[in-house]
């Protein structure tokens, strides 16, 4: 055996653990190919971007008949979302109120201000939305405007609501990507 080969065998072990830590390191998200942001989205000039969250979850359904509608349809219950930095890292969750909430208890909670409809017809519309805390201080306590673009999916059903599937619920897979701003000090 020749003194190249035997060096290879012993570093072998090494480049196999190497490997397979490198299997475990969260890949980054890619950032959505340049979002071009309609004007109506976009944040106030005293605001400035704070941070880019991606959000990956469901919007949640409900088949309702509301007392002016001849047909029930399907009514947005809420989203249901993780909330992740470009590279993975969990930060917090995205629920119904529209609310975001970090990890440390600090949370927004939005009211809609602007909205577009998606470049893609199969994504949830693209939003301005003005918060305020509604929690603990921490990273999201300051964050007074968050514009959600780069939707995918998440629309509601177009079948399986009638009057005999009144109260069903349909879960809707999506992603978006979340920009949080803040007053510029």
């Amino acid at each position: 055996m020749s003194q190249t080969t035997r060096h290879a065998l012993r570093l072998a072990p090494l480049a196999a653990v190497a490997l397979l830590a490198a299997c475990h390191t969260p890949a980054l998200r890619p950032t959505p190919p340049s979002v071009v942001i309609p004007g109506n989205l976009r944040a106030p000039a005293n605001e400035s971007l704070v941070r880019t969250l991606w959000a990956e979850g469901v919007q949640v359904y409900e088949c309702r008949k509301a007392a002016d509608a001849t047909f029930p349809e399907w009514v947005l219950v809420g989203p249901d979302a993780k909330l992740a930095d470009a590279a993975g890292t969990p930060l917090g969750r995205h629920y119904a109120g529209p609310t975001w909430e970090a990890s440390d208890g600090s949370k927004v909670t939005g009211v809609v201000a602007a909205k577009v409809d998606a470049p893609d017809p199969r994504a949830i519309p693209w939003l301005l939305l003005t918060t305020h805390s509604t929690g603990k201080p921490g990273v999201f306590a300051k964050v007074t405007s968050i514009q959600r673009v780069a939707t995918s999916g998440g629309l509601a059903p177009t079948t399986g609501c009638g009057t005999a599937t009144i109260g069903k619920q349909e879960r809707v897979p999506y992603q978006a990507q979340y920009a949080q701003y803040a007053p510029t000090l």
